[in-house]
């Protein structure tokens, strides 16, 4: 199975910018794997698919402003991308230009903070960088200096931060959203509970490994990079309850994929806990926890489109669902609309 197996035509013009006004009026394309049909809906749509006997799992991570920018003593300037917590005050980061930044360099980012590049990554090609706050925590301080990582695709400046958070965050430690849930509404989000329908909360910090491009030709050689991931013993016990119950699992983002998929068994029993994964889903890869998806439309080539390739049980039905997306002039990416997979 080739990389180039999962290209498609996308024009550059379908590509979101800009999140809409209202989270819940973009577009969604319902396709139901029973049926092999295709529907064209709106997002607030969605509870008209959901009945009481299914449970929505969420991922409430909350992104950081991971971008973050330092000058070397001698004034030249280096750019962060903060990708993993290791320890309270250090992370895995991305610098750019990295050969500028050895194991060593010291940064400094404001009057309040500064750091020390102190190891490598070299399997992404990164650093572990040490931070200094000299007053306040570095959350306070990455507040004041940090931007949101948008991805490199988006060149329009985000006017409101809280648009690229799910309206559920609430653990801070990603370094993107979980897109999928941009989607949802606080008002949405009501009306589904109350019609009968379950909530659940698991947490996995988007990083790297949920952006990195494949960079070999043989799909099963990529490697993931690991993310952080906790389920909660009550949560474990919702969901497993209601797996034995016969409620359908439906996963709001690859990020909930992944976490599910990463903490359940071959029996499918979801166990509570943390753990760093780098699980990797592309097509012959058995789900043993996830019956059903909402996610948005993602990048050519990408593990996302491969994990959904996966999910959908055939490339080239996803490959055909993507260009009726294309055909329909459907807006792309993390801003962009979304899919319901059931």
């Amino acid at each position: 199975m080739k990389t180039s197996d999962f290209f498609y035509e996308l024009p550059e013009e379908l590509i979101a910018q800009t999140p809409l006004e209202k989270r819940d009026s973009s577009r969604l394309l319902v396709y139901d794997r029973k049926t092999d049909k295709i529907e064209h809906k709106i997002f607030h749509d969605i509870i008209d698919y959901l009945s009481p006997n299914d449970v929505l799992v969420v991922n409430n991570t909350r992104v950081i402003p991971a971008r973050v920018f330092g000058f070397k003593e001698t004034g030249a300037k280096i750019e962060l991308l903060l990708l993993k917590r290791l320890k309270l005050n250090t992370y895995e980061a991305l610098l750019k230009p990295a050969r500028k930044a050895p194991v060593g360099t010291v940064l400094h980012l404001s009057d309040e903070l500064s750091c020390k590049i102190v190891d490598d990554v070299p399997e992404i090609s990164g650093r572990v960088v040490e931070f200094f706050p000299k007053n306040g925590t570095l959350e306070e301080q990455l507040d004041k200096l940090g931007e949101m990582p948008l991805p490199p695709y988006i060149k329009a400046k985000l006017k409101d931060k809280e648009r690229y958070q799910t309206v559920y965050n609430k653990v801070e430690g990603s370094s993107a959203a979980p897109t999928a849930g941009l989607h949802f509404t606080e008002e949405l989000l009501e009306r589904i509970k109350e019609k009968g329908v379950q909530i659940a909360e698991v947490t996995l910090d988007v990083g790297l490994g949920t952006f990195r491009p494949v960079m070999v030709e043989n799909v099963e050689n990529h490697v993931m990079h690991s993310e952080h991931l906790s389920i909660s013993p009550e949560t474990a016990i919702l969901l497993n309850d209601a797996k034995k119950a016969g409620k359908r699992i439906i996963a709001v983002g690859t990020t909930s994929v992944r976490t599910l998929e990463s903490m359940s068994d071959e029996n499918g029993n979801l166990k509570s806990g943390e753990l760093d994964t780098n699980i990797f889903i592309y097509p012959g890869v058995k789900f043993k926890f996830v019956d059903a998806l909402i996610t948005n439309f993602h990048l050519p080539e990408s593990t996302l489109i491969m994990l959904v390739s996966a999910f959908i049980g055939s490339r080239e039905k996803t490959l055909e669902i993507y260009n009726t997306a294309v055909k329909e002039r459907y807006r792309f990416f993390s801003f962009g609309d979304s899919m319901f997979i059931q």
